[in-house]
């Protein structure tokens, strides 16, 4: 079969390898739609958060359809169509789907249905393609208790994740604000439904953001883990307001003010990942009818993984870039 894989660091391929058999205690899934992340990116480097190996086939934004089903296996059937976790309990260690293992960017692969969740009919692949990115954001809003159509969310980074953030605190019912420098980005918050954007390049967005929120946001979610953005989330957030922390700025260091926490009163959380929120998230997407197509800017076939891969890496003209599998 057809296979996206990464040979190593700063070698990807389009190859041929062999199809997976399954256990009994397996599925088989053809890919149907894969999203390229921005920590593909990093794998590609030769960079992740856990130890990595290579060759590697990334992938872990995806939806696919069950086609084989092992002899032990009675909660999924052909036909069904499926997105699954990305941290996954082995019996052997914890792995993270598309970096420790091989992914999802391939024709078939097996699957256990312990990891997996069933998408409803009104989610279509398109929709089913962003359900990770959007339990993310879903999850980082939720930190706090979650939001409704009292409270104003200020984004501050307007990447895959802080749209998937925006559309997650649209779809609560709150009014939202998306701080990003980029045209194409602050352009998809407002066709997600956002009230407003800030470009943080025009004037001061701490005074913009302020009289835009009579005040600043109840809720302010980082999503850039820019220098910039990260010293500029406590002053975005009003008193007694909290902040979720979702940008990833590692290693790197820079002054912030951290007595703005103290002095504003402030509830501050860090995310990572989406643990415990799937079922839910995926239940909110059908049921608040949330379109988040304009996030998907390009859409390519396997065998033009490496143009996707090439056409990604610009924030000015793409956000999130998908390979339609099958």
């Amino acid at each position: 079969m057809k296979a996206l894989i990464f040979d190593k660091p700063k070698k990807p391929l389009i190859t041929q390898v062999q199809t997976p058999v399954i256990g009994d205690n397996e599925v088989m899934i053809r890919s149907r739609r894969v999203g390229i992340c921005h920590s593909d990116y990093e794998l590609l480097a030769g960079q992740y958060i856990i130890p990595i190996s290579y060759p590697v086939t990334p992938g872990h934004e995806w939806v696919g359809e069950v086609v084989e089903v092992g002899k032990n296996v009675s909660s999924l059937g052909e036909g069904d169509r499926v997105v699954g976790e990305c941290v996954i309990q082995t019996p052997e260690r914890i792995h993270h789907f598309g970096f420790s293992m091989d992914g999802a960017d391939r024709e078939y692969f097996a699957a256990r249905p312990e990891w997996l969740h069933k998408l409803p009919d009104a989610v279509d692949d398109a929709q089913g393609a962003l359900i990770e990115p959007l339990t993310c954001g879903y999850y980082a809003v939720l930190r706090h208790g979650g939001v409704d159509a009292s409270q104003t969310v200020v984004v501050s980074g307007g990447g895959t994740i802080g749209l998937v953030s925006a559309a997650a605190a649209i779809g609560m019912g709150a009014r939202v604000i998306v701080v990003d420098p980029v045209p194409l980005r602050r352009d998809i918050a407002m066709k997600l439904g956002a009230d407003g954007t800030v470009d943080p390049l025009d004037g001061d967005p701490v005074e913009t953001v302020k009289e835009m929120t009579k005040g600043g946001a109840d809720l302010t979610v980082e999503c850039a883990g820019h220098p910039a953005s990260l010293a500029n989330v406590f002053d975005y957030t009003r008193d007694d307001g909290c902040v979720s922390m979702v940008g990833i700025n590692i290693s790197q260091k820079f002054p912030v003010e951290l007595g703005k926490i103290q002095i504003k009163n402030l509830s501050v959380k860090g995310c990572i990942g989406s643990p415990g929120v799937w079922p839910a998230a995926i239940r909110f997407l059908e049921r608040t009818g949330l379109d988040l197509s304009p996030i998907q800017t390009h859409t390519y076939g396997l065998a033009d993984a490496l143009k996707a891969l090439d056409i990604g890496r610009d924030p000015e003209k793409a956000v999130k870039v998908t390979l339609e599998i099958a």
